[in-house]
């Protein structure tokens, strides 16, 4: 073994033809040594001095040309005091016994080769108009014995999953932390992976051998399936701005991530986008707004209906956000209309943790009930929440498991609950088909019409001169917004004429009680057809749906109906 070249540049380690180069950060007047591991002994196999460099101000950099091999482990000790590579690529720990002979974790940095063969794969970069987004943990969402995958838990369980999600209609996953952060906060177990952590490794708790090779394979794997990949990267406060740079930079480089979810308060936008390498990534930050209107409309609220017409029209992506009604923090969209209050008794902190407005309905019976008519409520009000994320204008961003009416038991902040309380109940999925069939059935309508994901947000004009605006909004009476307090319906007409289409009306009563709506004329020649109504289980009407050749139509209790625009033709039947 021989030293080469130093190379201070980049922190880390950087694997080349020459060898490998070590560079580290170490205060001046400091005594540092490289120590390398093999295999899981105490003692290093090899030693080196790392020197100090006036040239190179405090960074300690040496090269090895010869003798290293993937999985070795290295550790640097900063006079006499172990220090884990902040940049290392991979992280393996160990439990041991200490000098007073009690158990602790003592843990390494994983030298990782970085040959992958990534077969000319790059990021999708696929229209923000066009992504149905997908939010799961990665551990937590195949580590059920119901997932039925091989490697439970992991990327490549995650891998095997990626023909459900193409089914599903699902184009872009986001994935919660992954990389190799600290599995303890206070006396809680960390489940979600925020706080501290080693970034720059992939998690190995979510691999089933290599985590670099394993997040490569899953990223590939998803774009060869046309699934964008974006990872949270939430960071830590205590983190340098640059090192956060550097990070995303690295994912975007190393791993072809789609971009990222990030938090604005500790790496603001503007610095990761005056970074040139940066620009042009898929940047997303969080935003509640939606998610509490939609949730309050749904629970029937007064008061909504001039929010509600905002946020159906508004296309979030123009603010580096995406739609969701339930998010990883917070209620599954079971548990929203299945609880009136937080249920988080498990978690260790006498039920005062997690948000405690969380705008949830029970529908009559606090948790789960074999009454037949909260269970139709339940489900009924499930396919509202639905209806509301899929056809608001914005990106939607659907929680895991939602699908199938995954729940948590009440629990609105599982951070700690690395058990059945957090992970995805997969047996859900075949007791619960008619949901998964019934959200499949709204994305692909979505897909099918332009006019519900539009690449630029509706005007409220006529652009084509047809006689009516690409969008209007409409009360009980046609032409009349409901600006009453009290009012809970609102009728949305979406002119198919700039994308050639056929026109669509969706009718919102989200009161208690049914409403007659009246229906906006439509040219000579044609009628509108109800198709959908969330008052059936398929959502969706059979045999075309129901001709309305009268001019109102009765919207159900805390329904949703769709009608179309079309033609007459002979054999149409008169329904009323």
């Amino acid at each position: 073994m021989t030293h080469g070249e130093k190379r201070p540049v980049p922190a880390g380690v950087l694997w080349t033809e020459e060898g490998i180069s070590f560079s580290v950060a170490v205060p001046k007047g400091k005594n540092c040594r490289l120590c390398i591991y093999r295999g899981k002994k105490t003692e290093p196999y090899r030693e080196i001095s790392m020197e100090e460099d006036i040239l190179y101000g405090d960074i300690r950099s040496s090269g090895i040309q010869s003798g290293l091999k993937d999985g070795d482990e290295y550790l640097y000790f900063i006079d006499d005091e172990p220090y884990v590579d902040p940049y290392a690529h991979g992280i393996r720990k160990y439990t041991g016994q200490d000098e007073n002979g009690l158990e602790t974790e003592y843990v390494r940095a994983l030298l990782c080769a970085p040959d992958f063969d990534w077969d000319n794969d790059r990021p999708l970069d696929l229209p923000d108009e066009d992504i149905i987004a997908y939010s799961l943990h990665v551990r937590g969402y195949t580590k059920s014995q119901g997932s039925k995958v091989k490697n439970r838990g992991t990327f490549g369980g995650i891998i095997e999953k990626i023909p459900y999600l193409k089914e599903l209609g699902i184009n872009q996953i986001q994935c919660m932390p992954v990389y190799e952060f600290e599995d303890h906060i206070r006396l809680a177990r960390n489940y979600w992976g925020y706080g501290e952590a080693y970034c720059f490794a992939p998690k190995s708790r979510y691999a089933s051998s290599n985590p670099l090779r394993e997040l490569k394979e899953m990223v590939k794997a998803c774009h060869q399936a046309g699934i964008e990949v974006i990872l949270h990267l939430p960071f830590y406060d205590a983190m340098p701005k640059q090192k956060m740079i550097e990070c995303l930079r690295y994912y975007r480089q190393e791993f072809h991530a789609d971009g990222f979810v990030v938090n604005p308060y500790t790496v603001p936008l503007e610095v990761i986008q005056s970074d040139d390498y940066l620009k042009n990534l898929k940047l997303i930050v969080k935003n509640d707004e939606f998610q509490t209107v939609m949730r309050r409309f749904l629970k029937g609220d007064e008061g909504m209906i001039e929010s509600v017409i905002w946020h159906l029209k508004h296309l979030c992506q123009n603010d580096h956000q995406y739609h969701y009604i339930t998010d990883h923090t917070g209620f599954t969209l079971c548990d929203l209309v299945s609880y009136d209050g937080k249920h988080n008794e498990l978690n260790g902190e006498n039920n005062h943790d997690g948000p405690d407005y969380n705008y949830s309905w029970n529908c009559g019976v606090e948790g789960p009930t074999r009454k037949k008519a909260v269970v139709k409520l339940r489900e009924q009000q499930m396919r509202n929440a639905f209806f509301l994320l899929l056809m608001a204008q914005g990106t939607p961003c659907i929680l895991a498991g939602d699908e199938f009416a995954n729940s948590q038991n009440g629990n609105n902040n599982v951070y700690c609950q690395d058990n059945d309380t957090a992970w995805v109940n997969w047996k859900k999925a075949e007791k619960e088909q008619w949901l998964t069939d019934y959200v499949k059935a709204l994305i692909r309508f979505r897909k099918e019409h332009r006019i519900l994901h539009p690449a630029e947000e509706c005007q409220g004009i006529d652009l084509t001169h047809c006689g009516v605006p690409d969008v209007s909004y409409h009360g009980e009476n046609a032409w009349q917004v409901p600006n009453e307090i009290a009012s809970r319906q609102l009728g949305v007409f979406y002119s198919g004429a700039t994308k050639r289409e056929k026109d669509l009306y969706i009718a919102y009563n989200m009161h208690w009680e049914d409403h007659t709506f009246a229906l906006p004329s439509l040219p000579k020649g044609k009628h509108w057809r109800k198709i959908f109504t969330t008052t059936v289980q398929k959502g969706f009407l059979e045999s075309n749906g129901e001709v309305c050749q009268e001019r109102k139509a009765v919207i159900e209790a805390r329904s949703i109906a769709v009608f179309t625009g079309e033609a007459y033709e002979s054999e149409d039947t008169c329904k009323k």
